[in-house]
């Protein structure tokens, strides 16, 4: 559904707006932007590339693990974060989700948000595929989220990253000096009881302290809460996590397999994250 969020989209070329053009996305200096058939538009410049993202399996992983709703409660508390952030912004406006990946934790928050579009922002056309069909109401869009967005200013409402790279400056560009930055990181003893049997890579204990340094010159802190609840996941589960997260990209498909047979099925996980809500700082 680009129609609707199109208004919000910038040329990564010369920063002018867009308009669509039969099966394109054109702006009024002639750059020409294909859409995919799959629903989805990539604006990354010339040169750039997706190999960065996540592959086909890692996103074909992840979307099996959400969908049996083991991360639910994430997104329920995500969505009622963005519920009460929204009603206090009276501006035109959509909820840009930057790292969306499959478009989950975006949906979720626009079924709270029923007078609101959204801009699935990701550099992995496997995960924007998925993106663009999880909500009458998304638009998906390639970029890098480590380059400027192809986002207008202030065109967000409600900026979302949820288990994903951010850069400070421009999520304040982009958001409305009234709206609201949502950000999910994982808390030092997420998945615990799987890093060590499964040779995992562990959370960072200075996340939290990282993530205030690199937002603290464009955002302040406006609240925070923890969600702590203990899942019980089978060996397929187990595997989903593995395939969908980066250790994957670090080990065999079968050394994994071997180990993960060896623990109970199914065993309590411990699901730890943290939501974190910035205001924008005015300059």
């Amino acid at each position: 559904m680009l129609g609707a969020v199109i208004r919000y989209l910038r040329c990564p070329y010369c920063g002018e707006a867009m308009a669509r053009v039969n099966c394109s996305l054109r702006c009024g200096a002639g750059h020409n932007f294909d859409i995919a058939r799959q629903g989805y538009v990539s604006l990354l410049p010339a040169g750039a590339t997706g190999d960065r993202g996540d592959t086909a399996a890692m996103v074909q992983a992840r979307a099996a693990f959400l969908a049996a709703g083991h991360f639910a409660s994430v997104a329920a508390g995500l969505a009622q974060a963005a519920g009460e952030a929204a009603g206090s912004v009276d501006a035109d406006g959509c909820v840009v989700d930057v790292g969306a990946g499959t478009g989950y934790y975006l949906a979720a928050v626009l079924d709270r948000l029923p007078g609101r579009d959204g801009l699935a922002l990701d550099i992995s056309k496997f995960a924007l595929r998925k993106a663009a069909r999880a909500h009458q109401r998304i638009g998906a869009v390639a970029c890098d989220s480590w380059r400027r967005l192809p986002v207008a200013d202030s065109a967000a409402v409600i900026a979302l990253n949820v288990f994903a790279p951010r850069e400070g400056a421009e999520l304040r560009r982009i958001l409305n000096p009234a709206g609201r930055l949502l950000v999910v990181t994982p808390a030092s003893d997420h998945l615990s009881e799987l890093i060590g049997p499964l040779g995992l890579l562990t959370v960072g204990q200075r996340k939290e302290e990282r993530l205030n340094e690199k937002l603290r010159p464009y955002f302040e802190m406006a609240g925070r809460s923890e969600h702590r609840v203990t899942l019980s996941l089978g060996h397929e589960a187990v595997g989903s996590v593995v395939a969908m997260g980066p250790s994957s990209r670090h080990a065999e498909t079968a050394a994994f397999t071997a180990r993960i047979g060896k623990l109970p099925d199914p065993m309590p996980v411990t699901l730890a994250v943290t939501l974190s809500v910035f205001r924008p700082v005015t300059f």
